[in-house]
This record gives C-alpha cells, structure tokens and sequence, in this order.
C-alpha cells in the first residue's frame, strides 16, 4: 500500500505539476499573477513542512542521533548547485539563449530529488507524505513555468517543450524507486533523509521563494503574499491534523 501511495504522489509531485504549469503557460494573462501567488503560498508550505513535520519526524527516528548536520548539508547541497554547477534554476543572461540540455538536465535532477524526498517522507508516514507532496506540487509549478519559458525562448516549439520536460519529471519515480530499493536495505536511511529534506526546503524557501516576493513592495500585494504565506503553514498544520485524526 505504501508503494502504491509513494507512485501516485510522486507522479502528481512532478509530472503533475507539469501538466498544471502547461495549462497555465496557455493562459498567459494570468500566468505571472498566479505565478506570484503561487510562489508566496509555496514558501508558506515549504517552510512549514520543514519546521512542524521533517524535522520533529527526524528527531523522533533518529533518537540520539544528530539530525542537524544532515539538514546542513541539505541546505550547503542547494546552495552548491544553483550557485556553482548551476542545474536547478536557470535566468536570462544578457540576452543569450540559455542551454537547453542544461535546463532539462537541471529540471530532471530537481525532479529526482522531489521522488527521494517524497518516497522518504511516506516511509515514514501518511501526513508526512501528503504534506511534503503538497509542499513540492506548491513550488514546483513555478519552476517548470520557468523551465517551460526557457525552452520556448531558446526555440522549442511548446508541443516539443512539453515532452523533454515530461522525460524529465519521470526521473521523480527513479527518484522514489531508488530510495525504496536503499531503504530496504539500510533501514535507517529515513533518519538521514528527513533532515536533508528539511535542509533543502528552508533553503528553496529562503534563497528562491522570499527573494523573489520581496520584487512587490506595494502595500497590497505585500499583504496579499502575507496572506498565503500564512495559508501555506495552515493548510500544512491542518492536513497534518486532519490525516492524523482520519
């Protein structure tokens, strides 16, 4: 059964967003605005997933264990990436087309990750699973409208688009399928996981997300992305709460 959950959410996890980052690239009147939305309520999750679910279901597995240095290096792993062998987020650069292998590799790495962290979180448990699946769907439609941006600017057609960047989000269920087969065997893995999970979603939150809210500084949009940051963490609490409870 736990197979079973860790493949439907980890296809809604990454190829999932991609359908809703498609239909949403069609309407590109209300792309950016919901984009901007998105992206606050994103943050609101992601942190909220890190601090009240990965990290207490990390210092209850792991005992006497410390779980902060791997959150570290969850956080320093993001860092190294985006920032020196640049495969997670890609940006115009004085006009240049950007790489296209380099973007669909760079997407299908993140969407590997997204499988090891969602396969890892309902290894744990249910809520855990359903929280950081919701956590990963909230900032990944924004980054494969951005991947999806990319390509059509380097001059994919959006039909070609669509299907390089759905090769990529399957790698999400090599992802969960690899963590499934380690875990079977090192059953202490989660232990690990959990807090580089967490790692990584404080540092996507921090470095990426509020960044790039901090663009508005109008008095009503700044409170409108207080709003849905504060509705992420609810909806966080209350999904935890309610599956708990069910």
């Amino acid at each position: 059964m736990i197979i079973a959950y860790i493949i439907v959410f980890t296809l809604m996890g990454s190829v999932g967003s991609l359908i809703g980052s498609y239909f949403l690239l069609l309407k590109q009147k209300i792309t950016e605005s919901f984009s901007n939305m998105l992206i606050s309520f994103a943050a609101g999750a992601l942190i909220a997933t890190a601090f009240l679910d990965l990290f207490p279901e990390a210092a209850e597995a792991a005992g006497d264990a410390n779980i902060f240095m791997p959150a570290l290096l969850g956080f320093l792993s993001f860092f190294i990436a985006e920032r020196y062998i640049r495969l997670f987020h890609y940006h115009h650069s004085h006009g240049k087309k950007p790489s296209t292998l380099l973007v669909l590799i760079g997407d299908g790495i993140h969407n590997f990750v997204d499988g090891v962290t969602i396969a890892a979180a309902f290894m744990v448990s249910l809520p855990l699973g359903f929280s950081t699946t919701l956590a990963v769907v909230a900032h990944e439609i924004p980054h494969e409208l951005s991947d999806f941006s990319l390509l059509i600017y380097a001059g994919f057609s959006t039909k070609k688009a669509l299907f390089y960047n759905l090769l990529s989000a399957l790698t999400a269920i090599l992802g969960a399928a690899l963590t499934l087969f380690i875990s079977s065997r090192y059953l202490n893995l989660t232990n690990y996981l959990l807090p580089l999970t967490a790692g990584n979603f404080i540092y996507i939150a921090a470095s990426d997300l509020f960044p790039e809210l901090r663009k508005k500084s109008r008095l009503g949009e700044t409170l409108v992305q207080a709003g849905l940051i504060f509705l992420g963490i609810v909806i966080i609490v209350l999904l935890k709460s309610w599956v708990k409870e069910s």
